[in-house]
C-alpha cells in the first residue's frame, strides 16, 4: 500500500510539471488508485467533491470564503457528506455495498481543486493520473 501511494504521489507531481493541471491534489489521484478495482467507490467519491464543490459555490454567496477558509471548509464539507453518505445512504436507497467515499479528507481535496481550476480539465487530469499510477503500480509491485 505504501509503495502505490508513493508512486501515485510521483505520478501526480510529474503530471502536474508535465501538463500544468492539478488531478485533483497530489495525494487523491494516489488513493483513487488503489481502489481502481472497485469503480463505484471512486464514483462516490467524485459525486461528493462536485456535491462539496456545489455546495461551496451556493455558500460563497453569502460568506467569504477564499485562501485557507475554502481548503478548510471544503475539507470540512467533504469529510461531513462522507459521514452523512455512510450514515443515510444506505438506509434511504438499495444501492450497491461498493458505494462508499473513499477516505474522509480525498473529497475536500478534490473539491478545493474543482474550485480552483475548471471541472473538466480537473477531472479528466484526474482519470488520467489515476490510471496511470494504478498501472505503474501493478507494473512495479505486482499487484
Amino acid at each position: 500500500m505504501a509503495g502505490s501511494i508513493l508512486i501515485g504521489l510521483a505520478v501526480a507531481l510529474l503530471w502536474t510539471e508535465l501538463v500544468g493541471v492539478l488531478p485533483g491534489g497530489i495525494i487523491v489521484p494516489a488513493y483513487l488508485a488503489l481502489y481502481i478495482g472497485e469503480p463505484w467507490r471512486i464514483a462516490a467519491t467524485v459525486a461528493a467533491a462536485l456535491l462539496a464543490t456545489a455546495l461551496y459555490r451556493i455558500l460563497s454567496r453569502w460568506f467569504l470564503l477564499f485562501g485557507r477558509r475554502r481548503f478548510v471548509f471544503m475539507l470540512f464539507v467533504g469529510g461531513l457528506i462522507g459521514q452523512v453518505w455512510l450514515l443515510f445512504w444506505p438506509r434511504l436507497f438499495a444501492a450497491p455495498v461498493d458505494l462508499r467515499i473513499i477516505g474522509w479528507v480525498i473529497p475536500g481535496l478534490l473539491a478545493n481543486t474543482l474550485v480552483r481550476q475548471k471541472p473538466v480539465p480537473t477531472l479528466a487530469s484526474l482519470a488520467a493520473a489515476t490510471a496511470l499510477a494504478a498501472a505503474l503500480s501493478s507494473l512495479l509491485l505486482g499487484g
